[in-house]
């Protein structure tokens, strides 16, 4: 344990060298740091919230600031950028490499940074997962279920948004033949219900729209596969 603080405090120091041969003037915008294990880069600060990448242990960051009660710390590495639980962040403070915790982050200048979707928007897109803002801060929630056996595969997924809208879709395929089936509920009453379907020679789909008044759409039709 001794030698692994030796090792963290000489690489924080050659760090912090060589941040300050090029960051700017205002020395208090970022800190060096590194990761005291493998841990995952989250895309906001909360473990709700997907994971970006996973640190390899020692992974020297750059930390850009805390929420306010220093739980989580908005971070880079590389490329990547996002949120790292503060306790799993490691400064050089007053000769030795500690933890950022809420005495320790303002000393070193590190300030209280916010979270919200332009930064969403700034580092994520084109993320598998950017579109999903709603569920991720929200409060919504997103549940997957995929799996094949010897005859067929199949796969569910219901999402629920923070407001009450939500989806359900169902999607497989069999000896050839391949289908799916959507519903989406609005916060307000109106809903819309699709299914499709192929097999060797035809597609088919129809899809019901129900207003949040009660009127309704129906659509349907099919196409040759020849």
């Amino acid at each position: 344990m001794k030698r692994w603080r030796i090792m963290a405090a000489a690489i924080l120091s050659a760090l912090t060298i060589g941040f300050s041969m090029f960051a700017p003037v205002d020395a208090s915008a970022a800190t060096s740091a590194v990761a005291v294990t493998n841990v995952n880069l989250r895309a906001g600060p909360s473990t709700r919230y997907p994971v970006v990448i996973t640190l390899p242990v020692h992974a020297a960051l750059t930390v850009y600031g805390c929420t306010a009660n220093t739980s989580w710390c908005d971070v880079s590495w590389g490329r990547d950028r996002g949120w790292v639980a503060a306790n799993y962040v490691q400064v050089f403070y007053r000769g030795s490499s500690v933890v950022v915790t809420p005495t320790v982050a303002p000393a070193i200048g590190l300030t209280v940074v916010t979270f919200n979707q332009t930064y969403w928007n700034t580092y994520y897109v084109g993320r598998p997962w950017y579109g999903e803002w709603n569920v991720y801060y929200g409060g919504g929630s997103r549940s997957v279920v995929r799996g094949c056996n010897d005859d067929s595969c199949g796969a569910a997924a219901v999402t629920r948004g923070p407001y009450g809208g939500g989806r359900a879709a169902v999607g497989g395929c069999q000896d050839g033949n391949c289908g799916g089936a959507a519903v989406t509920r609005g916060p307000y009453g109106g809903g819309r219900a699709a299914v499709g379907g192929c097999n060797d020679e035809k597609c088919a789909g129809a899809a019901v729209t129900r207003g949040p008044l009660g009127n309704t759409v129906v659509r349907h039709g099919s196409v040759s596969r020849d």
